[in-house]
């Protein structure tokens, strides 16, 4: 019998790479986060995202659409700037909807299915004037700007995510602070989760009502809660409560249509049930989490990376961005399938500044993902976060996710070692063997056998 040689994803995987407007375009100031960034000691080292990686140039956006190309990928997410389109509420912007035609016939060109996100974290700023999502009617400007958007896009477009990672939004916006409107109130965050989430079940329907083809979702930022001490009951019943909060309370509000605590007393709202066709994972990362009496105010727990395991880069606050840890993405995912829906991982990446962790990262989560499959998971693709080192919000250019780099100066991009990996992946529709055999020897015995 022959020795297995690739790890095989299903025919018609999705192999990708996720993006953002605010952090690709450039050279747009109508919206909150341009606001934000001229705050003093928002970003990190003081820095704008001005031209960001340059996409609203199309020559430009177009060479990075060849890059993915010609890596073997076929497909690319990206977002819709609001501002852009809708710079005054009610008045709209019919040259940037035909720029956004011409960049998803660009994708579509080269063979890349657009997987398009209506919001990214950044919202116009007349909408941030009326109190952004904490505005009552904040899902009747939304619904009007995706009613634009899918008429003019829905000829080349059926395949959407409403809303990028509402819980980070509402969290380090209302709950933290570091992102914009810069608030530090739980119980406004949860107001503003709550709406997202109940926007998002308006627009689910009303997308449909406009694209009989549609396929649509919400992408969702998945920290696997694991006790910091596993033999611990008290642990244990800390992670799985925020667990609950962070993850599960969303979940079940985007299937089940039930508003749990936080979110609700567990009424059941229409709008809501069944309101997604596949689930959007985000993955990056798993906390330790352990039982803290002192923590009223945080559901008497205390979370942290174990100071054992491999850690990210650091972030603007001085600590790690995260946990590295494949087997966190097959938990994540197994966890997400008891949902009963196709999933799509939305997000997955590891800052890295000398790429010398990148390609292990991505064969090795890659790897896990398998392993997912292999039990009943139905995965359907895979978003590496991202293309090209971009704009990482408030930690600014410090932190490296991208396949490429970028020379801010002549703008040139040059290709890391993690991009010829993920490509050979793409190319194989899987994990090779001789892959894991060069950059993470260790493994190859827990998925291929002897």
């Amino acid at each position: 019998m022959a020795r297995a040689s690739v790890l095989k994803m299903p025919d018609g995987f999705l192999w990708g790479a996720a993006t953002a407007a605010h952090q690709n375009e450039g050279d747009n100031y109508n919206n909150q986060w341009a606001t934000w960034e001229e705050q003093p000691s928002r970003i990190r080292g003081g820095a704008r995202c001005g031209s960001a990686t340059r996409w609203w140039d199309l020559d430009v956006a177009a060479a990075d659409f060849d890059r993915a190309a010609e890596l073997g990928l076929n497909s690319l997410r990206l977002s819709v700037e609001w501002s852009r389109i809708e710079p005054e509420p009610g008045v709209f912007n019919a040259g940037a909807l035909y720029q956004y035609g011409q960049m998803i016939a660009l994708l579509r060109e080269r063979g890349l299915r657009p997987l398009v996100t209506l919001h990214h974290f950044t919202d116009p700023l007349w909408l941030a004037g009326e109190g952004g999502w904490e505005n009552p009617h904040v899902g009747d400007y939304f619904a009007r700007f995706v009613t634009r958007v899918i008429e003019a896009l829905g000829d080349q477009v059926t395949f959407w995510c409403t809303i990028n990672e509402p819980i980070v939004y509402a969290y380090s916006g209302y709950m933290v602070g570091n992102f914009p409107p810069g608030v530090k109130d739980p119980v406004r965050a949860f107001n503003v989760l709550r709406r997202m989430l109940l926007v998002h079940g308006r627009i689910y329907r009303l997308i449909h009502s406009l694209q009989n083809n549609a396929e649509v979702g919400l992408a969702h930022n998945m920290q696997v809660m694991l006790p910091a001490n596993p033999d611990s009951a008290a642990d244990r019943r800390a992670a799985a409560t925020v667990d609950h909060v962070a993850n599960r309370s969303v979940y079940t509000a985007m299937t089940s249509g039930r508003l749990l605590p936080p979110l609700g007393f567990g009424q059941q709202v229409p709008q809501l049930i069944d309101a997604c066709d596949y689930i959007g994972l985000n993955y990056y990362t798993t906390v330790r989490v352990a039982f803290d009496p002192r923590r009223a105010n945080l559901m008497l727990a205390r979370l942290a990376f174990d100071p054992s395991g491999e850690l990210s880069d650091n972030t603007f606050s001085g600590g790690p961005y995260g946990e590295i840890n494949p087997h966190g993405l097959y938990l994540a995912l197994k966890q997400v399938a008891a949902y009963g829906k196709p999933i799509y991982i939305t997000e997955n990446g590891v800052p890295d500044h000398d790429d010398d962790v990148r390609p292990r990262f991505i064969a090795t989560h890659l790897a896990e993902a398998w392993r997912a499959i292999q039990e009943g998971v139905d995965l359907r693709g895979y978003y590496h976060w991202t293309l090209v080192d971009n704009f990482e919000w408030c930690e600014a250019w410090q932190l490296k996710f991208g396949l490429f780099e970028i020379d801010h100066q002549t703008g040139a991009r040059s290709p890391k070692a993690s991009a010829g990996v993920y490509g050979r992946i793409a190319q194989s529709n899987g994990v090779p063997r001789s892959v894991l055999e060069k950059i993470a020897p260790l493994t190859v015995a827990d998925y291929f056998p002897s």
